[in-house]
């Protein structure tokens, strides 16, 4: 602020110097002008007035001076063989002769030869000094940037290390406090040039999935497929709703397009998590009761901010999944989770009335698809159908991390929901006999009713899997269930700490 007052300063000195510089003139008295004339008004050959003049009119040519006030019409006016010469100087006129050819046109002139030095060099100080201003302005601003990034411990464009990545500083440096949102456009246009691929880590009817360096930190870049170019669409404006970072939500940093080997591919680029899906892991790992509670809670707390709309300034509208599954979960090197692909996701805002479905021809994964999916009475309109489609596959999340939970030494191999009743790739015919018609559920191990924590989450799983969508639990019940269970789980361990 002090900075941007200095320009007015200098402009009204700027001002007052000229007017000082008038003055000046104005106070020195009348002009001495040289004097020729039959009139009688000079004396000794020269005369005092505020201007001075040399005029010629059909060869008659007379010097003499005259007062500002008749100035304006004396000096301008004009006719044939008539020429008029003003100046402001003392003996201005001395050596004043007529031009060669007189067109009638007067000739006024008022050369003060200091006064146009002077205001060049204001002009050129004045034009200094606003550089110097608009520089001085950018230094004092790149100096609060650099001493703010130093206040969050934050290094120009690089990753920091960690349990796992935030990718913070990126976001720091680039995103608007509270959007949610990747890199901006501009940045993101540039992404897949400053990419190497390393190697690939998954397929799927999408496209494939590689692990890529990003100025020396690990990336997951989405390649899709030509033929699914409306799930790219799609998931790059579910990614660019403003406040939709959260951390059990797949961190978005940017969408590019680009041309491998004369063929376009379309890049969604994300946080990198080196544990893989829910579904890899859990086909290597078991879990202890309350890695399993914290697991299955962040599933939850993902998809509670997914289903939940944020009326405020930057308005987040609520989101629905519909394709919530193990293959579309990660794993965080913190034991939790994070939900990812939103390539099928509905958006709703009941502030703003409207309900967006998208037009991807794709449908979600028939194993995880609610009865009313299968059997085609869900309410396509209606939001909370969306909702609570998303719950039904939430249980049978839920269902496969519990199989590869530890009780009392026994856990079962990893299998996919409904993995004894319909074949590897079920037809979406069968699904809908096991779900609807035989109304069937996945099987639960007994031990799982002999540990507190299991046997809660059962009961959730339970709730989960109604035939009456509106009947389900909602994500916020679930969370809070879930988050109960995870302060009482705390609380007990402490207790045992404490008593042993």
């Amino acid at each position: 602020m002090g900075g941007s007052a200095l320009l007015p300063v200098v402009i009204a000195g700027a001002i007052l110097w000229i007017s000082a510089i008038h003055a000046g003139t104005e106070d020195d008295g009348k002009l001495l002008c040289t004097c020729e004339n039959e009139k009688g008004t000079c004396v000794n050959g020269t005369c005092r007035g505020d201007v001075c003049f040399f005029s010629s009119v059909h060869g008659y040519e007379e010097r003499g001076c005259f007062s500002a006030v008749n100035s304006k019409e004396q000096c301008s006016a004009a006719f044939a063989n008539f020429f008029m010469n003003c100046c402001k100087e003392n003996l201005c006129n001395t050596f004043t002769t007529k031009p060669p050819d007189i067109n009638g046109e007067s000739t006024t002139e008022f050369p003060r030869p200091e006064l146009w030095i002077t205001m060049s060099l204001l002009l050129l100080i004045m034009t200094a000094g606003a550089c110097g201003l608009v520089l001085f302005l950018r230094f004092q601003h790149a100096r609060c940037g650099l001493r703010k990034a130093e206040d969050h411990d934050v290094t120009m464009l690089k990753v920091p290390n960690g349990d796992d990545p935030t990718y913070g500083d990126i976001f720091d440096e680039f995103c608007t406090s509270g959007s949610g949102t990747g890199l901006p456009y501009l940045v993101q246009r540039t992404m897949a040039r400053q990419i190497s691929l390393v190697e690939c880590v998954g397929k799927g009817r999408y496209g494939e999935v590689w692990r890529g360096t990003w100025m020396g930190e690990s990336v997951a870049v989405k390649i899709f497929s030509s033929r699914d170019e409306q799930s790219w669409f799609r998931e790059t404006e579910i990614y660019n709703t403003v406040q939709l970072r959260h951390d059990n939500i797949l961190g978005f940093i940017a969408s590019d397009m680009t041309s491998k080997n004369s063929s376009t591919q379309l890049w969604l680029v994300t946080h990198f998590h080196e544990l893989g899906s829910l579904y890899d892991f859990l086909q290597y790992s078991s879990l202890e009761p309350e890695s399993c509670l914290r697991m299955c809670l962040s599933v939850a707390c993902g998809l509670v901010h997914l289903h939940t709309e944020i009326v405020s300034s930057q308005e987040k509208p609520a989101i629905a999944h519909r394709d919530l599954k193990s293959r579309n979960i990660l794993v965080k090197r913190n034991g939790q989770c994070c939900i990812a692909d939103l390539g099928l996701a509905v958006i709703h805002s009941q502030s703003h009335d409207y309900l967006d479905v998208g037009n991807n021809p794709r449908v979600g994964t028939k194993r995880y698809m609610a009865p009313e999916v299968l059997d085609e009475t869900i309410r396509m309109d209606v939001f909370e159908s969306y909702k609570q489609t998303d719950i039904w596959a939430l249980g049978l999340v839920f269902w496969e991390i519990t199989r590869r939970t530890i009780v009392n030494g026994i856990v079962e191999e990893y299998r996919p929901p409904f993995f004894d009743m319909v074949p590897s790739d079920p037809s979406f015919e069968e699904m809908k006999k096991v779900v609807c018609v035989d109304q069937q559920r996945p099987s639960l191990h007994n031990r799982l009713h002999s540990h507190p924590i299991l046997s809660a989450i059962v009961k959730i799983m339970k709730e989960c899997w109604y035939q009456s969508p509106p009947a389900r639990l909602t994500a916020l019940r679930v969370r809070k269930t879930l988050s109960k269970l995870d302060h009482d789980s705390d609380f007990s361990i402490e207790k045992l700490k404490q008593d042993v």
